[in-house]
Order: structure tokens, then sequence, then C-alpha cells
């Protein structure tokens, strides 16, 4: 951290500034705003947002920046595709728009909430500093109430720098799109308002209990009632010092990707009420298996990154849906979103179009592990996460991190989160994707002990060449939880054939996928899969002239049109899966 940083760094919002916002009445400042590129962090060097146009005496001063001339920009979006300009830059933008605010009781507080600013986000209203966040890709929320005049002007700063003690790190395998590329929204709410609310089949019930629990804003002891009309279900719920609990007795019917059914829940307490859509599922493990509503699911997945040739990472609702129905296609019941949290629309259109989801967070190769601050970021990037999409039926698994290396720090780091996640939701699985024991050939990893399920990435066949390999690893191995085969592939570009030896090409890309599947059907301890990748996506590190710095490990193009040769490879054995 710079000096100039520092008092930046203070009013930090967190996962315990949000509140639950589904279905709640919002005024968008989507749309043009006006923005600079701050490559030097100028603008709170010399503290621009204090808009100092005169001296004491009355003189002009000069000043660098002009707010309301500066170029135009529709938000939200990724900047490097907004502008070829500003493909490869990384660093600092300034973004400001004014807006009118009338106070429509004395009651109101006024909420900001911007669904994702890569990386750095900080906030500033009337000449005021209101606040920063940290996490490119979890929302924040900002309590503007004492901030705002009838006119206003907000300035926000997105500073997409990489930074090796940032989660991610400053070493990833995509593509870092900056901006503020999720929706930004003003929610009024009641003083005393529904701060979080929680709903879930209660596990081990026999699918017959459902659990609800409700924070309020302030510790009031009142009095909420829980509603689902097709249910016939009205329950009053004890709040006591803020907090309130309940089990009681129902007879949902359960959600599942072949009957996503979903049922409108509401929640009422004092002069606050919110709503939401959820399906009522359960998800464990026994002994080896993965059970779905007490059955075994074998997962049948693909990953997916948050990455679109037109939009970088602020997908549209169409495409979200489009790489929902090509996993479909493939015949998958489950997708692994990597390698951060993607927008809580794919959650949402998940549990109504009926897939099963594994979210992660970016703690990915080499954090630092050993940073009690960097394990802060972590941590508060799983809890946003996890409150944010507790009520998901789709969502099943909370993944904590993606290929570290064994290490005693990376250990504790993990081991760390994985209680975090436990503790924070008994209701879902926690894994992670982890590397093979290169040294034994072996499914090993020290993390497994504190993990439900077993997520390994092989590439047995592309980065371990010897596909004599894979045979050895699952003979080599005696896992004693199930495991998720979470990455194997190879590299294609779309329409480039040759032999099944020539790199790069879709016949290579098959005959890995082939011989993959010829393995992994046999292993009784696998219970699922998620090969790499659904699309093709940007990535600067491969730059190959069959790559083209795109990772081109995609069953489908970049701009989805082609399908590769693999794509009915992995089509044809989900569908002999019953």
């Amino acid at each position: 951290m710079e000096y100039y940083e520092k008092e930046y760094f203070e009013k930090l919002v967190t996962a315990d500034s949000m509140i639950f916002d589904r279905f709640r009445k919002k005024e968008s400042l989507n749309g043009h705003w006006h923005y600079a590129v701050d490559q030097y962090d100028t603008f709170i060097r010399q503290k621009w947002f204090e808009e100092n146009y005169y001296d004491g005496g009355g003189n002009t001063l000069p000043v660098d920046f002009s707010f309301d001339e500066w170029e135009l920009m529709t938000l939200p979006c990724c900047w490097n595709t907004a502008d070829k300009m500003y493909m490869l830059y990384e660093g600092s933008m300034i973004f400001t728009r004014k807006f009118l605010y009338a106070k429509q009781n004395d009651d109101e507080r006024m909420i900001l909430k911007i669904g994702a600013a890569n990386y750095l986000c900080r906030v500033f209203i009337n000449k005021k500093y209101v606040g920063m966040h940290r996490g490119g890709s979890t929302p924040c929320y900002f309590d503007i109430t004492d901030f705002l005049e009838h006119d206003n002007r907000i300035i926000i700063q997105a500073d997409s720098a990489r930074r090796n003690e940032q989660v991610p790190p400053s070493n990833t395998d995509w593509f870092n799109y900056g901006g503020i590329y999720r929706n930004i929204e003003l929610i009024r709410v009641p003083k005393v308002h529904i701060k979080d609310f929680k709903i879930a089949l209660e596990p081990d019930s026999g699918f017959k209990k459902i659990r609800a629990c409700v924070t309020m804003s302030e510790a009031v002891n009142e009095t909420a009632v829980l509603t689902i009309d097709e249910l016939h279900i009205s329950e009053k719920i004890a709040v006591e010092n803020g907090e309130g609990e309940l089990i009681f007795e129902a007879a949902p019917q359960l959600w599942s990707p072949d009957d996503p059914k979903l049922y409108d829940v509401s929640l009422s307490c004092l002069t606050d009420t919110v709503r939401d859509r959820v399906g009522f599922r359960e998800i464990r493990r026994s002994g080896m298996d993965i059970l779905l509503n007490g059955k075994p699911i074998f997962l049948k997945g693909i990953s997916c990154h948050e990455d679109s040739v037109s939009n970088g990472k602020a997908l549209t609702d169409e495409e979200r849906i489009e790489n929902i129905r090509a996993a479909k296609e493939l015949g998958c019941n489950f997708m692994r979103v990597a390698h951060y949290p993607h927008s809580e629309r794919m959650a949402q259109l998940a549990d109504e179009l009926g897939l099963l989801l594994w979210e992660e967070i970016p703690v990915y190769w080499e954090v630092h592990f050993w940073s009690e601050d960097t394990y802060s970021d972590a941590e508060n990037q799983l809890t946003e996460l996890i409150t944010r999409d507790f009520n998901r039926a789709s969502v099943i698994i909370w993944s904590v991190g993606n290929e570290n290396s064994d290490t005693d720090d990376r250990l504790k780091f993990m081991g760390s989160l994985a209680e975090c996640a436990h503790k924070n939701d008994p209701t879902r699985l926690v894994s992670a994707a982890c590397l093979v024991n290169f040294q034994k050939n072996a499914i090993e990893d020290r993390l497994e002990q504190y993990l439900d399920i077993i997520g390994v990435n092989e590439y047995c066949g592309w980065y371990t060449a010897d596909l004599r390999m894979l045979p050895e690893l699952f003979k080599n191995s005696d896992p004693q939880k199930p495991v998720i085969i979470t990455e194997f592939g190879a590299d294609a570009y779309p329409g480039l054939r040759g032999t099944i030896t020539d790199k790069g090409t879709e016949d290579c890309q098959a005959y890995v996928y082939e011989k993959q599947i010829e393995n992994i059907r046999k292993i009784p301890y696998i219970k699922g899969m998620t090969p790499w990748i659904l699309h093709d996506f940007r990535c600067p590190r491969r730059t190959s002239v069959n790559q083209r710095y795109y990772n081109t490990k995609g069953l489908l193009s970049a701009d989805k049109k082609h399908k590769k040769a693999a794509f009915y490879v992995l089509r044809d054995f989900y569908n002999s899966i019953k």
C-alpha cells in the first residue's frame, strides 16, 4: 500500500454491510457515466473529489480534471470491451455522474449496491469519501443516506491493478477485465429493515422440514411472518435481539435439474417485506456417494468462465442462458462456474432452468497464504458469496480454491476457509480443485480432511502428455471421499484438423476426451466431472498461432457458434448415463 492510499483503505465494506435485496424495488444508476483513465492515482493523490475550484480569496485554481466534460461510457461494462483503446489497460479508472434524490419518508435509509467492480472499488459522494470494497466478483453495499442532498455527484474509482497480495493474485490464467461490470443500484429500506433472510430444506429431516432465518438491521425484539402461499404456509418467527430462526414442518415438491420447482416466498417484519423464489432440495455426502434428495447422482458437468467476446465479464442474461442451454445440450446436470463468483443472475437462472452449480472463490495458484490480510480478503469474498446465494437451490458446492501447492501455510489458509463455509452453510458440500500428487501420481492432498468432496485437476494427455499415466493415477489412488474430476482437456483451435497427436487440433482434443472417458467411467469413486471448458475464453498467457490470446480448450468456439469434435464425444458419454 502506498502512503497516499492509507486513508482510502479505511471504511472497508464487507459481508457485514450486505442486505437482502432480491425483488426489492431499485432505482438504477446504470447508463451514461463520465470517465477518465487515472494511471497515476492522481484522483486520490490530489483529492479531486473535493472539487476545489477556488482558493480562500475567491481566485480560480487550475485543476487537472473536468468531470462533466469527460467522455461517456455506458455502465455496467468492462472497459476492455467498451473501447479497443483500453483492451489491455489495468489500473484505476474514475467514473462520475449526477443524480437527484428526494426523500420519501424520514425513516428511510438509502443503500448503494454495486454488483461487482474489479478489483478495488471506492465511492465518493458530494465531495466526501464514503468507503471501499475489495474483491472483483462479489457485490458491495454502502449506506449513503447521510451523504445525500437533493442534487448529488457520485464518483466511483474502479482499480483493476493486479497485486500479489490480492485474491486472486497477480498471476492467473484468465483475462483481467476492469470496470464496473454489474448493476449499480439505489435501494430504499426502512431504518429497521430485514438485513438477511435464509431459507432451506432442513438436512436429514426426511424432506419434511424447512428452516428459515432472519437477521434485522438492529437488535429489535419483534415477530416476523413467513409466507409460502402455494404450500399454505404462514409461520411466525420470534425475533430476539435482531435474530430469528424457525424450523417448521412442510412437504414441498423437491427441486431437481429435471424438475426445477420454485416457490414464491415472502418475509415481513415491522414495515419491511422481502420476497424470493426458492427451490427446496437436499444435497449431502453418504460414504462414497453424493446424494441429491436422497438418491445417488453422477454430476455430469462442464466448467465455464464468465467471459464473452463482446462483453467480457459483463454478460447479458441472454448469454448466460445460452451457456446453460449449451450445457444441457451436452447432457449436463451440473456446471462448475470458475474461478471466481459469477453474477448472481447465473444462480437465479440455474434455479429456473434446472442446473446444479459449483461456485468458487479465486484462491488461485499461489496467493499469499502466510498473510492474515490476504486471508481476511478471501474469507470475506467467500462469506459474501454464501450470503448472496444461500437461497439458491442450484448451488450445491462451495469451492475454496483451485490448483494450490500442498504447503503448511496453504493447508491452514484453505482449511480455515472450508471451516468458514461449513459454519456459514451446513446445507451444502465444500470442495476445492486440488492438484495431483505428481511424485506419487496419486489423488492425495492434506486438504482432503476439510472437504466433503475431493476435486482433482488432471491433464493426462495434455500437460501430462503420457496418457498411460491416467489409469496408473486412478490405480495409485485410494480416496476416502467421492471425487469429481474438476479439470481435464486439451486445446483445439476451432476448425483446425489433423492427427490425434497434432496438438491444437480438434482431432487431438477429441482423442484426449475419448481416452479420459474410457478410464473415468471405470472408476467407482469418481462421482462427477467438469471438463475444461465449455467455450474458449480470453487469456493473455496464450500466445501461439493456434491460441491467439485465447485459451482454446473450449468445446465451443469463443463466440459459441462452432461445436468442436470433442463436444459430441462428451455429449455421447453423458447421454449414456441414466
